[in-house]
Protein backbone atom coordinates (compact mmCIF):
# COMPACT_ATOMS: atom_id res chain seq x y z
CA UNK A 1 0.00 0.00 0.00
CA UNK A 2 1.10 3.39 -1.15
CA UNK A 3 2.13 5.59 2.13
CA UNK A 4 0.43 8.61 2.35
CA UNK A 5 2.74 12.02 1.56
CA UNK A 6 3.26 14.62 4.18
CA UNK A 7 1.29 18.23 3.27
CA UNK A 8 1.83 21.24 5.39
CA UNK A 9 -1.49 23.53 5.03
CA UNK A 10 -1.19 27.12 7.31
CA UNK A 11 -4.89 28.28 7.07
CA UNK A 12 -5.72 30.84 9.77
CA UNK A 13 -7.96 33.03 8.23
CA UNK A 14 -11.92 32.48 7.86
CA UNK A 15 -12.13 33.11 4.51
CA UNK A 16 -8.91 30.75 3.73
CA UNK A 17 -10.13 27.89 5.52
CA UNK A 18 -12.61 26.76 3.30
CA UNK A 19 -10.78 27.21 -0.28
CA UNK A 20 -8.00 25.10 2.33
CA UNK A 21 -11.00 22.77 2.94
CA UNK A 22 -12.14 22.35 -1.14
CA UNK A 23 -8.20 21.52 -1.43
CA UNK A 24 -8.61 18.77 0.99
CA UNK A 25 -11.92 17.30 -0.88
CA UNK A 26 -10.28 17.45 -4.14
CA UNK A 27 -7.14 15.14 -2.87
CA UNK A 28 -9.88 12.91 -1.68
CA UNK A 29 -11.94 12.98 -4.69
CA UNK A 30 -8.62 11.71 -6.39
CA UNK A 31 -8.09 9.32 -4.49
CA UNK A 32 -4.46 10.92 -3.50
CA UNK A 33 -2.92 9.51 0.00
CA UNK A 34 -2.35 12.88 1.63
CA UNK A 35 -1.39 13.21 5.06
CA UNK A 36 -2.22 17.10 6.16
CA UNK A 37 -1.61 18.34 9.03
CA UNK A 38 -0.90 22.72 10.13
CA UNK A 39 -3.22 25.29 11.22
CA UNK A 40 -6.63 25.21 9.94
CA UNK A 41 -10.33 24.67 10.79
CA UNK A 42 -12.43 22.27 12.74
CA UNK A 43 -14.13 21.48 8.94
CA UNK A 44 -10.41 20.67 8.01
CA UNK A 45 -10.05 18.53 11.21
CA UNK A 46 -13.14 16.38 10.30
CA UNK A 47 -11.57 15.98 6.37
CA UNK A 48 -8.71 14.05 8.49
CA UNK A 49 -6.54 17.11 9.16
CA UNK A 50 -4.46 17.38 11.93
CA UNK A 51 -4.34 20.37 13.91
CA UNK A 52 -1.43 21.48 15.38
CA UNK A 53 -2.73 25.08 15.37
CA UNK A 54 -6.37 26.11 15.76
CA UNK A 55 -7.77 28.51 13.12
CA UNK A 56 -9.97 30.05 15.69
CA UNK A 57 -7.30 31.03 17.75
CA UNK A 58 -4.77 32.16 15.27
CA UNK A 59 -7.01 34.87 13.06
CA UNK A 60 -5.64 37.88 14.90
CA UNK A 61 -6.13 42.16 13.60
CA UNK A 62 -3.49 44.43 14.29
CA UNK A 63 -0.40 44.75 16.11
CA UNK A 64 -1.63 45.14 19.54
CA UNK A 65 -3.76 41.66 19.27
CA UNK A 66 -0.97 39.72 17.68
CA UNK A 67 1.69 41.00 20.74
CA UNK A 68 -0.98 40.02 23.24
CA UNK A 69 -1.32 36.09 21.79
CA UNK A 70 2.45 35.86 20.94
CA UNK A 71 3.54 33.75 22.87
CA UNK A 72 1.12 31.37 21.87
CA UNK A 73 1.37 32.12 18.09
CA UNK A 74 5.51 31.24 18.66
CA UNK A 75 4.30 28.08 20.37
CA UNK A 76 2.41 27.04 17.27
CA UNK A 77 5.14 27.98 14.77
CA UNK A 78 7.86 26.00 16.81
CA UNK A 79 5.83 22.85 16.55
CA UNK A 80 5.15 22.84 12.95
CA UNK A 81 8.41 23.72 12.39
CA UNK A 82 10.26 20.83 14.98
CA UNK A 83 7.49 18.71 12.57
CA UNK A 84 8.61 19.49 9.57
CA UNK A 85 12.39 18.42 10.81
CA UNK A 86 11.49 15.36 11.69
CA UNK A 87 8.97 14.26 8.79
CA UNK A 88 9.92 16.53 5.93
CA UNK A 89 6.79 17.15 4.31
CA UNK A 90 6.48 17.19 0.50
CA UNK A 91 5.06 20.51 0.05
CA UNK A 92 3.68 23.40 2.16
CA UNK A 93 0.51 25.21 0.68
CA UNK A 94 0.27 28.49 3.04
CA UNK A 95 -2.76 31.03 2.96
CA UNK A 96 -3.07 34.31 3.49
CA UNK A 97 -1.66 35.01 7.29
CA UNK A 98 1.59 36.89 5.80
CA UNK A 99 3.03 37.86 9.50
CA UNK A 100 3.35 33.75 9.75
CA UNK A 101 3.88 32.32 6.93
CA UNK A 102 6.58 34.66 5.47
CA UNK A 103 8.53 33.55 8.30
CA UNK A 104 7.95 30.05 8.23
CA UNK A 105 8.69 30.17 4.77
CA UNK A 106 11.93 31.50 5.48
CA UNK A 107 12.33 28.13 7.37
CA UNK A 108 11.28 25.99 5.27
CA UNK A 109 13.34 26.78 2.09
CA UNK A 110 16.46 26.05 4.50
CA UNK A 111 14.59 22.54 4.68
CA UNK A 112 14.09 22.20 0.95
CA UNK A 113 10.91 21.56 1.16
CA UNK A 114 8.85 23.37 -1.84
CA UNK A 115 6.23 26.34 -0.54
CA UNK A 116 3.56 27.56 -2.47
CA UNK A 117 1.62 30.59 -1.84
CA UNK A 118 -2.43 30.45 -2.24
CA UNK A 119 -4.66 33.46 -1.35
CA UNK A 120 -1.17 36.06 -2.18
CA UNK A 121 -1.10 38.88 0.95
CA UNK A 122 -1.74 42.45 -0.16
CA UNK A 123 1.65 43.12 -0.23
CA UNK A 124 0.38 45.38 -3.85
CA UNK A 125 -1.05 47.46 -0.77
CA UNK A 126 1.36 47.84 1.93
CA UNK A 127 4.70 46.66 2.76
CA UNK A 128 5.74 46.02 -0.79
CA UNK A 129 9.12 44.60 0.19
CA UNK A 130 7.61 41.51 1.16
CA UNK A 131 7.52 40.77 -2.60
CA UNK A 132 11.24 40.05 -2.33
CA UNK A 133 10.26 37.42 0.63
CA UNK A 134 7.82 35.84 -1.91
CA UNK A 135 10.03 35.30 -4.47
CA UNK A 136 13.22 33.83 -2.46
CA UNK A 137 11.14 31.48 -0.33
CA UNK A 138 7.98 30.58 -2.62
CA UNK A 139 8.13 27.98 -5.49
CA UNK A 140 5.12 29.38 -6.97
CA UNK A 141 2.25 31.60 -5.74
CA UNK A 142 -1.11 31.10 -6.89
CA UNK A 143 -3.18 34.66 -8.05
CA UNK A 144 -6.69 34.89 -7.38
CA UNK A 145 -7.32 38.82 -8.57
CA UNK A 146 -6.35 40.05 -12.17
CA UNK A 147 -5.03 43.52 -10.72
CA UNK A 148 -2.52 41.45 -9.09
CA UNK A 149 -0.39 40.52 -12.14
CA UNK A 150 1.38 43.57 -13.41
CA UNK A 151 2.87 43.35 -9.31
CA UNK A 152 4.38 40.38 -9.26
CA UNK A 153 5.39 40.55 -13.05
CA UNK A 154 7.40 43.61 -12.38
CA UNK A 155 8.68 41.89 -9.50
CA UNK A 156 9.64 38.58 -11.32
CA UNK A 157 8.05 36.42 -9.34
CA UNK A 158 6.57 32.63 -10.69
CA UNK A 159 2.73 32.77 -10.35
CA UNK A 160 -0.10 31.53 -12.24
CA UNK A 161 -3.56 33.13 -12.06
CA UNK A 162 -6.10 30.56 -11.09
CA UNK A 163 -8.86 33.00 -10.48
CA UNK A 164 -10.69 33.57 -7.57
CA UNK A 165 -12.35 30.40 -5.81
CA UNK A 166 -15.07 31.81 -4.50
CA UNK A 167 -16.69 31.33 -7.29
CA UNK A 168 -16.74 27.63 -6.81
CA UNK A 169 -19.20 28.10 -3.69
CA UNK A 170 -21.49 30.65 -5.71
CA UNK A 171 -24.81 29.00 -6.80
CA UNK A 172 -26.80 31.03 -9.64
CA UNK A 173 -30.11 29.62 -8.08
CA UNK A 174 -29.37 32.61 -5.14
CA UNK A 175 -29.82 34.83 -7.30
CA UNK A 176 -33.05 34.16 -8.43
CA UNK A 177 -36.36 36.19 -7.01
CA UNK A 178 -38.31 32.81 -6.98
CA UNK A 179 -35.30 30.85 -4.99
CA UNK A 180 -34.95 34.16 -2.59
CA UNK A 181 -38.96 34.87 -1.79
CA UNK A 182 -39.03 31.25 -0.85
CA UNK A 183 -36.17 31.31 1.63
CA UNK A 184 -37.55 34.21 2.98
CA UNK A 185 -40.89 33.30 3.36
CA UNK A 186 -39.38 30.05 5.57
CA UNK A 187 -37.54 33.17 7.78
CA UNK A 188 -40.95 34.55 8.41
CA UNK A 189 -39.92 37.57 6.02
CA UNK A 190 -43.15 39.35 5.05
CA UNK A 191 -42.67 40.41 0.93
CA UNK A 192 -43.15 44.03 1.79
CA UNK A 193 -40.16 43.84 4.61
CA UNK A 194 -36.42 45.39 3.80
CA UNK A 195 -34.40 42.93 4.94
CA UNK A 196 -30.86 44.69 6.44
CA UNK A 197 -28.13 41.87 6.37
CA UNK A 198 -25.14 42.80 9.30
CA UNK A 199 -22.01 41.08 9.12
CA UNK A 200 -20.10 42.52 12.16
CA UNK A 201 -16.70 40.14 10.54
CA UNK A 202 -15.70 36.98 11.46
CA UNK A 203 -12.66 37.47 13.87
CA UNK A 204 -12.84 38.42 17.73
CA UNK A 205 -11.24 42.06 17.21
CA UNK A 206 -13.65 42.83 14.80
CA UNK A 207 -16.58 41.47 16.32
CA UNK A 208 -15.88 43.65 18.81
CA UNK A 209 -14.86 46.63 16.93
CA UNK A 210 -17.91 46.81 14.86
CA UNK A 211 -20.47 44.85 16.13
CA UNK A 212 -22.40 47.22 18.66
CA UNK A 213 -21.75 50.41 16.31
CA UNK A 214 -23.84 48.14 13.56
CA UNK A 215 -26.94 47.34 16.13
CA UNK A 216 -26.78 51.27 16.98
CA UNK A 217 -27.23 51.45 12.98
CA UNK A 218 -29.54 49.17 13.16
CA UNK A 219 -32.06 50.53 15.93
CA UNK A 220 -31.57 54.27 14.69
CA UNK A 221 -32.83 52.85 11.17
CA UNK A 222 -35.73 50.61 12.59
CA UNK A 223 -37.31 54.09 13.90
CA UNK A 224 -36.83 55.22 10.45
CA UNK A 225 -38.29 52.58 8.22
CA UNK A 226 -41.35 51.08 9.40
CA UNK A 227 -40.92 47.96 7.18
CA UNK A 228 -37.05 47.16 7.99
CA UNK A 229 -36.40 43.30 9.31
CA UNK A 230 -32.89 42.81 10.39
CA UNK A 231 -31.13 39.82 9.81
CA UNK A 232 -27.97 39.04 11.45
CA UNK A 233 -25.39 37.17 9.85
CA UNK A 234 -23.03 34.82 12.14
CA UNK A 235 -19.74 34.27 10.39
CA UNK A 236 -18.19 30.61 10.14
CA UNK A 237 -15.86 31.27 12.36
CA UNK A 238 -18.57 31.78 15.24
CA UNK A 239 -21.24 30.21 17.05
CA UNK A 240 -24.70 32.13 17.41
CA UNK A 241 -24.19 32.22 21.23
CA UNK A 242 -20.84 34.34 20.81
CA UNK A 243 -22.80 37.39 19.85
CA UNK A 244 -25.80 37.07 22.09
CA UNK A 245 -23.40 39.43 24.68
CA UNK A 246 -23.74 42.33 21.84
CA UNK A 247 -27.67 41.59 21.86
CA UNK A 248 -28.75 42.06 25.35
CA UNK A 249 -29.71 45.81 24.83
CA UNK A 250 -30.78 45.46 21.91
CA UNK A 251 -34.39 45.89 21.68
CA UNK A 252 -35.29 46.01 17.69
CA UNK A 253 -36.83 42.47 16.61
CA UNK A 254 -33.97 40.62 14.74
CA UNK A 255 -32.84 37.05 12.70
CA UNK A 256 -29.60 35.60 13.75
CA UNK A 257 -28.92 33.14 11.49
CA UNK A 258 -25.77 30.61 11.28
CA UNK A 259 -25.80 28.57 7.42
CA UNK A 260 -23.93 29.30 4.56
CA UNK A 261 -23.04 32.25 4.26
CA UNK A 262 -24.00 32.74 0.15
CA UNK A 263 -27.59 31.60 1.63
CA UNK A 264 -27.86 34.56 4.62
CA UNK A 265 -26.45 37.02 2.14
CA UNK A 266 -29.15 35.70 -0.84
CA UNK A 267 -32.29 36.80 1.43
CA UNK A 268 -31.11 40.35 2.32
CA UNK A 269 -31.85 43.04 0.39
CA UNK A 270 -28.85 45.37 1.17
CA UNK A 271 -25.96 44.45 4.14
CA UNK A 272 -23.58 46.55 6.25
CA UNK A 273 -20.60 45.21 6.12
CA UNK A 274 -17.54 45.04 7.89
CA UNK A 275 -14.34 44.78 4.92
CA UNK A 276 -13.00 41.34 3.87
CA UNK A 277 -14.11 38.36 1.92
CA UNK A 278 -17.44 38.53 2.77
CA UNK A 279 -17.90 41.56 0.84
CA UNK A 280 -17.08 39.36 -2.36
CA UNK A 281 -19.72 37.33 -1.99
CA UNK A 282 -22.31 40.36 -0.99
CA UNK A 283 -21.06 41.93 -4.34
CA UNK A 284 -21.25 38.37 -6.33
CA UNK A 285 -25.12 37.93 -5.23
CA UNK A 286 -25.52 42.21 -6.08
CA UNK A 287 -26.07 42.91 -2.55
CA UNK A 288 -25.76 47.13 -2.37
CA UNK A 289 -23.69 47.58 0.96
CA UNK A 290 -22.12 50.12 2.93
CA UNK A 291 -18.45 48.42 3.70
CA UNK A 292 -16.69 49.66 7.33
CA UNK A 293 -13.73 48.78 9.16
CA UNK A 294 -12.44 49.89 12.28
CA UNK A 295 -8.71 49.22 13.92
CA UNK A 296 -7.40 49.66 17.08
CA UNK A 297 -6.33 53.39 17.21
CA UNK A 298 -2.79 52.84 16.74
CA UNK A 299 -2.80 49.98 14.05
CA UNK A 300 -5.03 52.15 12.22
CA UNK A 301 -2.47 55.18 12.81
CA UNK A 302 0.32 52.39 11.31
CA UNK A 303 -2.28 51.05 8.42
CA UNK A 304 -2.29 54.78 7.27
CA UNK A 305 1.04 55.18 7.20
CA UNK A 306 2.04 51.70 5.57
CA UNK A 307 -0.30 51.40 2.59
CA UNK A 308 0.44 53.84 -0.33
CA UNK A 309 -0.78 53.78 -3.96
CA UNK A 310 -4.21 52.24 -3.11
CA UNK A 311 -7.24 53.91 -3.30
CA UNK A 312 -9.83 51.20 -1.86
CA UNK A 313 -9.77 49.36 1.07
CA UNK A 314 -12.49 47.42 0.28
CA UNK A 315 -11.75 44.35 -1.71
CA UNK A 316 -15.19 45.02 -4.62
CA UNK A 317 -13.93 48.15 -4.74
CA UNK A 318 -10.67 47.33 -5.45
CA UNK A 319 -11.59 45.14 -8.25
CA UNK A 320 -14.00 47.34 -9.81
CA UNK A 321 -11.46 50.69 -9.91
CA UNK A 322 -13.90 52.75 -8.30
CA UNK A 323 -16.18 53.38 -5.24
CA UNK A 324 -18.79 51.49 -6.41
CA UNK A 325 -20.37 50.26 -2.52
CA UNK A 326 -19.46 53.47 -0.13
CA UNK A 327 -16.53 52.62 2.73
CA UNK A 328 -15.33 54.12 5.69
CA UNK A 329 -12.31 53.53 7.98
CA UNK A 330 -11.80 54.46 11.89
CA UNK A 331 -13.22 57.13 12.63
CA UNK A 332 -15.21 58.05 9.65
CA UNK A 333 -17.16 54.50 10.20
CA UNK A 334 -19.11 56.56 13.03
CA UNK A 335 -22.60 55.22 13.63
CA UNK A 336 -23.87 58.63 12.28
CA UNK A 337 -22.03 58.13 8.77
CA UNK A 338 -23.07 55.21 8.44
CA UNK A 339 -26.80 55.34 9.49
CA UNK A 340 -27.34 58.44 6.72
CA UNK A 341 -25.04 55.88 3.85
CA UNK A 342 -27.41 53.02 4.66
CA UNK A 343 -30.42 55.48 4.35
CA UNK A 344 -29.70 56.74 1.27
CA UNK A 345 -29.99 52.83 -0.26
CA UNK A 346 -33.03 52.36 1.31
CA UNK A 347 -34.92 55.57 0.78
CA UNK A 348 -33.36 56.77 -2.80
CA UNK A 349 -34.16 53.71 -4.98
CA UNK A 350 -31.72 55.24 -7.48
CA UNK A 351 -28.56 55.02 -5.62
CA UNK A 352 -30.14 51.21 -4.71
CA UNK A 353 -30.06 50.54 -9.02
CA UNK A 354 -26.94 52.04 -9.32
CA UNK A 355 -24.67 50.19 -6.82
CA UNK A 356 -26.30 46.43 -7.93
CA UNK A 357 -26.51 47.21 -11.66
CA UNK A 358 -22.35 48.16 -11.18
CA UNK A 359 -21.86 45.15 -9.11
CA UNK A 360 -23.39 42.84 -11.92
CA UNK A 361 -19.74 43.55 -13.12
CA UNK A 362 -17.67 41.63 -10.32
CA UNK A 363 -17.61 37.90 -11.89
CA UNK A 364 -16.09 38.88 -15.52
CA UNK A 365 -13.42 40.19 -13.65
CA UNK A 366 -12.46 37.36 -11.11
CA UNK A 367 -11.85 35.09 -14.08
CA UNK A 368 -12.94 31.34 -14.31
CA UNK A 369 -14.48 29.32 -11.56
CA UNK A 370 -11.94 25.95 -10.79
CA UNK A 371 -9.34 27.57 -8.80
CA UNK A 372 -8.93 25.30 -6.36
CA UNK A 373 -8.46 22.38 -8.86
CA UNK A 374 -5.94 24.15 -10.88
CA UNK A 375 -4.26 24.53 -7.79
CA UNK A 376 -4.37 20.66 -6.87
CA UNK A 377 -3.27 20.15 -10.59
CA UNK A 378 -0.42 22.44 -9.75
CA UNK A 379 0.76 20.78 -6.35
CA UNK A 380 0.02 17.25 -7.84
CA UNK A 381 3.30 17.30 -9.66
CA UNK A 382 5.53 17.87 -6.74
CA UNK A 383 3.54 15.01 -5.19
CA UNK A 384 3.82 12.27 -7.85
Amino acid sequence: MEKDKQVLIISAEASSNLYAQRILEEWKSRKINIKAFGVGSVDMEKLGFERLGKAEEMALVGAAEIIEHYGDIKKVFNNILSRCQKQKPALALLLDYPEFNLRLAKELKKLNIPVFYYISPQIWAWRKKRVFQMKEFCEKVFLIFPFEIPFYEQHQVKYEFVGHPILDELNHELLETEFINLERSKCGIKEDEIVLGLMPGSRKGELQRHFLIQLEVAKRLSKKVDNLKILILCAPSFEKEDLYPYLENFKVPYILMKTDPFKMIAITDLILAASGTATLMVGLLEKPMVIMYRMKWLTGIIAKLLVRGVKFFGITNLILEKEVSPERFQEQASVENLEELVFDLISKPEVFAKQKKELKQLRERLGQSGANKRVVSELDKYLS
